[in-house]
């Protein structure tokens, strides 16, 4: 596939399936960061992506066995293999020990510096196209980001914690680039299972560490490893497919500005936790820099290599 070259996929609308996956894929990520919390209260920040992602892995090696998918030639193996490094094993250590110095609010300011990443870099290396509407209004959610971020108690402390999770959200920028060219060849669900099945076969040397603290966990860490194994993980990178199969990865990426707004919103639903003005404040300013993203007029179809 050369660079700038137009996905079957993308020459679709943003529909209902798209739609539903990006839905998907913000509600599921916005919950993890407070599973990840709880988790780390029981495990290790590496044997809770250990034991994460044998969860997830199980199931996504029977979809393999069961749909049997072409084999990957060794160009999409490679692409492949860069997922479960990056985007599984090398993230979730980086984003886990990251949140055990950085506060909630700081480490979803830090790693949404990936969707300006990733933008950068699908212009240099897919030839995608952001328009300086579209780096508008990335730029009003990323500033929006930072004020739930300074909206939260514990402030911007920022240390070799926020390098960690800065490395979570370079290793996310990178995998979506690099993975972009296999949904021309591949189906959204096959990418995803073999980026966790690779990825919990990095992980793997945590796993006995990980299983004897699991058999002395308490009953929520145990709760919080399969709540993430299976939405997360299994559902949410499968949806996340599924998006960056239909958009361009500069725009996929831009959703997940939502993040953190949903993940106030949701904490404020199932926790009482009411957002600080600065807070609710940021949380609207995110979401109208999304809607500036992927405002389009009716009927206008987008460029092709966009």
């Amino acid at each position: 596939m050369s660079i700038g070259a137009t996905y079957p996929s993308e020459s679709k609308s943003f529909d209902g399936v798209t739609a539903a996956a990006v839905i998907v894929t913000i509600l599921a990520w916005a919950s993890a960061f407070p599973a990840i919390r709880a988790g780390l209260q029981a495990f290790g920040p590496i044997e809770l992506g250990a034991l994460r992602f044998a969860v997830a892995a199980l199931p996504a090696a029977l979809f393999l066995v069961v749909t049997r998918p072409a084999w990957p030639t060794l160009a999409d193996f490679l692409r492949l293999a860069a997922g479960g490094i990056l985007f599984v094993a090398l993230y979730t250590a980086l984003l886990n020990m990251g949140e055990m110095t950085v506060s909630a609010g700081a480490a979803s300011f830090i790693i949404n510096t990936n969707p300006i990443i990733t933008a950068g870099l699908a212009m240099l290396v897919l030839g995608e196209r952001f328009s300086a509407r579209a780096w508008v209004g990335t730029g009003l959610s990323f500033a929006g980001i930072g004020l739930i971020a300074l909206g939260e108690g514990d402030g911007m402390r920022l240390d070799t914690g926020a390098l960690l999770i800065l490395g979570a959200a370079l290793c996310t920028s990178v995998t979506t680039v690099l993975q972009k060219p296999l949904f021309a060849r591949h189906k959204p669900l096959t990418v995803s299972a073999w980026n966790m099945v690779l990825g919990a076969l990095v992980l793997a040397p945590w796993l006995p560490s990980g299983a004897s603290q699991f058999a002395v966990a308490p009953s929520s860490g145990i709760q919080a490893v399969i709540y993430l194994g299976l939405v997360p993980s299994l559902v949410a990178y499968g949806t996340w497919a599924i998006a960056l199969s239909r958009l361009p990865a500069s725009r996929a990426s831009n959703f997940m500005y939502c993040v953190p707004p949903v993940a106030t919103l949701l904490g404020f639903l199932w926790l009482g936790e009411v957002p600080t003005m600065l807070g609710a404040i940021g949380g609207a300013m995110a979401l109208v820099g999304v809607a500036v993203v992927n405002w389009r007029r009716e009927g206008k179809p987008l460029p092709s290599g966009r």
